[in-house]
């Protein structure tokens, strides 16, 4: 956490040298995670609000995608200081955020009850763990190949994966129950360890499909390097949305042989999602950094500035909505229901209508207060 002249500084360098559109779009991002994390009824959900079941990509699939892109670009920047070179300094640097982060996931994961859990049916991943693990391999391989060869780097990464599910995997290889990376997270973590959601054992944050995230954020690294070479010029977002444009295309052709998927973060999935976010990043780009247009970015620089941040707190708020009771016996439901059946169905008695309203209050008032942060020039970075 930073405050006083360390965080004036920073704000400055926010008003000046930062790029503001990657702020913007992470704010955004952001903001999206947390509206689709929190309806007021898993039951009610306008469709695009929703994760694709299996293989195809709903907006709210490219979210997280879009997350750790922003992550990559930023990362450009924040090892340009160490030349792209490994040194104990960087590794250090590195494996402190990825703990930081990593066991800021598992908190979340473990929270509010730490004492009365069995430890031997916990979730080892997570959403936090993924970008915790992908950081860190791809901040790795970036101080280890050199600059110009990242672009291998990534195309092996992910030509491997693809090889990996095919020849591994089972009688249908990118099917939920024959792929093989949940032979790697049941081998590896076991099946307690697992996410449950998917009716089996499974984990969308698994271990093996980490590597093609960290292809996801590889995007992001060699953008932040377009960026840097061109400035706040029309020929980056040109170039951006030129390559994001081949991306989505590539992405999609390949996608009829390896399925676009989430959940297995499939190859096709990277270059499909990361096409997308590079065109989203130069409209923003457009908008922001060349014509100047920032009146409209306040609401997503308070998201954006502490991002990961705002994201946790998210998390704990839900939890301490759901675990929270109002009421006894047959009457007992928690605060979370109770606020979305007494306020948000009184108001909108369209029951999709009134679960996004829950999912509004959810992110206005975790906006309220990154509001009392960013107004005190509180910038927490895990």
């Amino acid at each position: 956490m930073t405050n006083g002249k360390n965080s004036v500084r920073h704000s400055q360098t926010a008003q000046s040298g930062r790029l503001m559109s990657l702020d913007v779009f992470r704010g955004i991002t952001v903001a999206f995670m947390i509206i689709v994390n929190n309806p007021g009824s898993w039951g009610h959900i306008y469709a695009p609000l929703e994760h694709s079941p299996w293989h195809g990509c709903t907006p709210t699939d490219l979210v997280f995608p879009s997350f750790l892109f922003i992550a990559g670009v930023a990362m450009y920047y924040s090892l340009k200081k160490y030349n792209f070179e490994f040194s104990r300094d960087a590794f250090f640097r590195i494996i402190r955020r990825v703990i930081l982060i990593f066991a800021t996931g598992t908190f979340l994961t473990i929270f509010p009850y730490f004492i009365n859990r069995d430890y031997h049916m916990l979730r080892i991943l997570g959403v936090l763990q993924r970008i915790a693990l992908a950081y860190g391999l791809g901040a790795i391989i970036i101080l280890l190949v050199r600059e110009r060869f990242v672009w291998v780097a990534t195309a092996v990464i992910l030509l491997g994966y693809w090889a990996l599910m095919y020849f591994f995997g089972g009688a249908d290889p990118y099917s939920l129950k024959d792929n093989f990376a949940l032979v790697v997270d049941r081998t590896v973590l076991g099946e307690n360890h697992l996410y449950k959601g998917f009716g089996i054992p499974f984990d969308p944050e698994g271990l093996l499909s980490t590597l093609t995230a960290t292809g996801t954020v590889l995007l992001g690294f060699m953008v932040g390097g377009l960026i840097n070479k061109n400035g706040k010029s029309w020929k980056t977002p040109i170039l951006l949305s030129a390559a994001g444009t081949v991306l989505v295309i590539a992405g999609a052709i390949w996608g009829r042989f390896f399925p676009i998927n989430k959940p297995l973060w499939t190859s096709s999935y990277v270059l499909y999602a990361g096409g997308i976010a590079m065109i989203i990043l130069s409209v923003v780009f457009i908008i922001v950094d060349i014509w100047g247009k920032k009146g409209w970015t306040g609401f997503f620089m308070v998201f954006g500035m502490n991002a990961l941040f705002t994201f946790f707190l998210a998390g704990i708020a839900a939890k301490e909505l759901a675990y929270n009771h109002i009421g006894t016996g047959d009457d007992k439901i928690s605060v979370g229901t109770w606020i979305y059946k007494n306020i948000c169905c009184n108001v909108f008695t369209e029951p999709r209508m009134a679960s996004l309203m829950f999912a509004l209050m959810m992110l206005t008032f975790i906006w309220l207060i990154g509001l009392i942060l960013y107004k005190r020039k509180i910038f927490i970075k895990l």
